[in-house]
């Protein structure tokens, strides 16, 4: 890896084979880890441009703006990417509950003795 991607100012993600990163939103003020989706090069662009997260869909194969029918928009506060940009972190103000199940996080279950538990 050429160490200048570690240092540089210049946005520059490293897409995968599919042409995405991994994105990761947690809240702004508790740090709860909210949800993990994956942007293409559009969905960053209209993140940065809208402050609203938009990802790519893996199952639907399309864009889509988080919210666009539950309303459970995310307002990015802060977006971060790591140091060899392949991830990006969002810190957002959530308009409700940012999985599609209804629940607060995506990460409601705990893997305990094999199975799953719900987070209480």
């Amino acid at each position: 890896m050429d160490a200048s991607i570690e240092t540089t100012t210049v946005l520059a993600p490293r897409w995968d084979a599919a042409g995405l990163i991994t994105a990761v939103a947690t809240d702004a003020a508790t740090g709860e880890v909210l949800m993990l989706a994956h942007m293409n090069a559009e969905a960053l662009a209209r993140t940065i441009e809208s402050r609203k997260a938009w990802f790519w869909s893996r199952s639907r194969g399309r864009l889509w703006k988080k919210g666009e029918s539950s309303g459970h928009v995310l307002r990015v506060i802060e977006l971060r990417i790591d140091c060899d940009q392949d991830a990006v972190w969002m810190r957002v103000d959530a308009a409700g509950p940012a999985c599609h199940t209804g629940e607060r996080s995506c990460f409601y279950r705990i893997v305990e003795g094999g199975g799953l538990v719900r987070d209480a």
